[in-house]
């Protein structure tokens, strides 16, 4: 088994040294051994921090990214999950589809102010329910 050192692996992936310490210290990676006080790492390590990087892109919590490997680092891809994921980003952009298509509205609204265009004020509705959900 190959061994790669912590900043090659960095440097290949791009993800920095203290991040992969982080992750080693949280048990999303894990390393095989040092050489001095340099943390040696697999070259699964690598395919793993892809696949961190992925579900973070996704949405995923590094918990539940974590859950997504199994005691050996090989992954265990939740199918259901990933639908329901891929469900909510369709939906995600549905919204910012219709966030776009609003403001190039209003910014090419021929009402005089933006005050009197009826789809402004929806946008400003919508934007004021938004905010009041999200209040903690």
């Amino acid at each position: 088994m190959k061994r790669v050192d912590i900043g090659v692996l960095s440097a290949k992936s791009g993800v920095s040294p203290s991040t992969l310490r982080y992750y080693e210290e949280i048990g999303l990676i894990q390393s095989v051994g040092r050489h001095g006080l340099r943390r040696q790492f697999d070259a699964q390590t690598a395919t793993q921090l892809a696949l961190i990087s992925l579900g973070k892109m996704a949405g995923f919590s590094l918990e539940d990214i974590k859950g997504m490997f199994a005691k050996d680092g090989t992954p265990q891809l939740p199918r259901a999950e990933l639908h329901l994921r891929a469900d909510a980003l369709d939906a995600q952009i549905r919204g910012l589809t219709r966030l776009r298509d609003a403001l190039h509205h209003v910014a090419d609204c021929p009402a005089e102010t933006h005050m009197e265009c009826p789809k402004f004020k929806r946008l400003m509705n919508f934007a004021a329910r938004t905010n009041t959900r999200h209040k903690v």
